[in-house]
C-alpha cells in the first residue's frame, strides 16, 4: 500500500519523462526536500501572522540555494534561467510566500548575471557591470543578504507603458533616489531594495530605466502602510518611501538603459512570477489525490476515492493541470533573447494558464473534498486565497496577456490598419 507520502514525494516534472539536465534534476530535488521537510510545516505560521519567512531564507542560505543564480565564478550555484525556474516550482509546492518572495530576491542575481549576458554592452560597460555585480553577489553568497526588487508604483510604468516614476538624480559619487513604491514585497525585511527609476531629466524616458540597489538602512528609506491582504500573506508587501536617498555608483545592478534592452529584447524575463503559483497548482492536486485515498496529513484515514464523482473531478484537475504544466514548460525552455512571435505568444499564453488554472484548480481542489478543505486546519484554503491574486500582479496580468495575444496574434510588427 503507498505511504501517506508519496505523492508528495514524487518532483512535478520527472526527470526521465521532461528530459531534464543532472542540474536540475539534482536542485529540484534539493528544493522538494527542503519544501517537504522544513517549508510544508512552517507555511501557515507565515500565512497566519502575516510575517515574512526569514526562517525559510536561513536555511535557502545555508543549503546555497540563495545563490542559486549568481555565476559560479562568483561563488554561486550558476543556474540558468530554466533551471531556477523549475527549482523555484517545487518550492511553491511546499510554501507560495517563500517562492514568490525568493523570486524577488533570485531575480537580481538572474537579471544582472545569466540575463545580462545575453545582453549587448559595450566594453567598458561589460567591465563595470562585471565588477560592480561582483559586489551585490558577495553580499548573498558569503552573508546571506537578502535582495528585493519593488516593481509597482500604482500607474502604468510597471505595465511596461510609461517611465518609472520613482527618479535617480546624478550627484557627486553617485545618485539621489526620490519616489515611492506600492506592493513592495520584502518591504522591512530585505536587506537591499533593487529599484526601478529612471534618471531624472527634463523628459522622463523608458530608456533612462536604472536598476539600482538600495540599502535598506540608508537614509530616507521608509516601509510605511500596513499589511492584511486576502493571500500572499507573508509576503508583507507594504510601501516604499525613497526621500533623497543617496546610493554610491556602485550599487547600480545594472548599466544605464540596459534594464530597457533587456525588458524589450528578453521578455521571458517577466515569467518568473509564474513558478509559485505552478507549485501551488500541483499542490491543490496533490491534496485531493492524497485526501481521496484517506492519505492526506491532519485527517481520518478515510478513502473517498470509490465515488464516480470525486474521480470525474480528479480526472478533470488531472487534465488541466497537465495541460498548464506543459506550455509553461515549453514557453520556459525556449527562453532567451530576441524571441519569435511565435514564442512570446506562448509565453503570454503561459503567465495565463498558470495564473488563471492554479486559482481554478483550488476552486475544483475545494470542491472536491468538501466542507473539511475550508478549515484553516489543512492547507487548501491558503493555497486558493494565495493563488487568487497571480492574475493580478503586474507587468503581465491576466488581462494584459489577453491584450497582447490577441493584438500581437492579428499584427506583425510595426503593421498598421489604413
Amino acid at each position: 500500500m503507498a505511504t501517506a507520502n508519496t505523492q508528495l514525494d514524487a518532483p512535478m516534472y520527472d526527470p526521465k519523462a521532461w528530459r531534464l539536465t543532472k542540474k536540475q534534476a539534482d536542485l529540484t530535488a534539493k528544493a522538494r526536500k527542503l519544501g517537504q521537510e522544513k517549508f510544508a510545516e512552517r507555511a501557515d505560521k507565515w500565512d497566519r501572522d502575516a510575517i515574512f519567512p526569514m526562517e525559510n531564507y536561513k536555511d535557502l542560505h545555508k543549503s546555497k540555494l540563495l545563490g542559486i543564480c549568481v555565476p559560479s565564478g562568483n561563488g554561486g550555484i550558476g543556474a540558468d534561467y530554466m533551471t531556477y525556474m523549475l527549482t523555484a516550482a517545487e518550492i511553491g509546492r511546499y510554501c507560495g510566500t517563500t517562492s514568490l518572495t525568493w523570486n524577488m530576491h533570485v531575480s537580481s542575481c538572474l537579471w544582472t548575471g545569466d540575463l545580462a549576458d545575453d545582453l549587448q554592452m559595450t566594453a567598458s560597460q561589460r567591465k563595470t557591470h562585471n565588477r560592480r555585480r561582483a559586489i551585490h553577489y558577495k553580499r548573498i553568497v558569503k552573508d546571506g543578504a537578502i535582495y528585493a526588487q519593488p516593481f509597482s508604483e500604482g500607474g502604468a510604468a510597471a505595465a511596461g507603458a510609461a517611465p518609472f516614476g520613482t527618479t535617480a538624480t546624478k550627484t557627486d559619487g553617485g545618485w539621489l533616489i526620490n519616489g515611492k513604491k506600492i506592493f513592495a514585497s520584502l518591504a522591512g525585511s530585505a536587506d537591499y531594495y533593487g529599484v526601478l527609476c529612471t534618471e531624472k531629466k527634463q523628459n522622463l524616458s523608458r530608456r533612462d530605466t536604472m536598476y539600482v540597489a538600495v540599502p535598506s538602512d540608508a537614509e530616507g528609506v521608509t516601509v510605511v502602510g500596513d499589511w492584511d491582504p486576502l493571500g500572499m500573506r507573508g509576503t508583507v508587501s507594504r510601501n516604499l518611501l525613497f526621500d533623497n536617498v543617496f546610493v554610491s555608483n556602485d550599487e547600480q545592478l545594472m548599466p544605464k538603459g540596459i534594464y530597457f534592452a533587456a525588458a524589450t529584447s528578453w521578455p521571458h524575463m517577466f515569467l518568473t512570477l509564474t513558478p509559485t503559483y505552478i507549485g501551488i497548482a500541483q499542490a491543490a492536486y496533490d491534496f485531493t489525490v492524497l485526501y481521496l485515498r484517506g492519505e492526506a496529513p491532519g485527517t481520518p484515514p478515510v478513502k473517498r476515492r470509490m465515488y464516480p464523482t470525486k474521480q470525474l473531478a480528479v480526472a478533470n484537475m488531472h487534465m488541466m493541470l497537465e495541460q498548464t504544466k506543459s506550455v509553461w514548460f515549453q514557453a520556459i525552455a525556449e527562453a532567451g533573447p530576441n524571441p519569435s512571435k511565435e514564442q512570446v505568444l506562448r509565453a503570454y499564453t503561459a503567465q495565463y494558464s498558470v495564473m488563471e488554472n492554479s486559482n481554478e484548480l483550488c476552486r475544483m481542489a475545494i470542491r472536491t473534498c468538501g466542507g473539511q478543505s475550508m478549515l484553516k486546519s489543512l492547507p487548501l484554503e491558503r493555497l486558493y486565497r494565495d493563488s487568487r491574486c497571480g492574475a493580478l500582479m503586474l507587468p503581465w496580468t491576466a488581462e494584459i496577456c489577453q491584450d497582447r495575444l490577441g493584438r500581437e496574434a492579428l499584427y506583425n510588427r510595426g503593421e498598421e490598419d489604413e
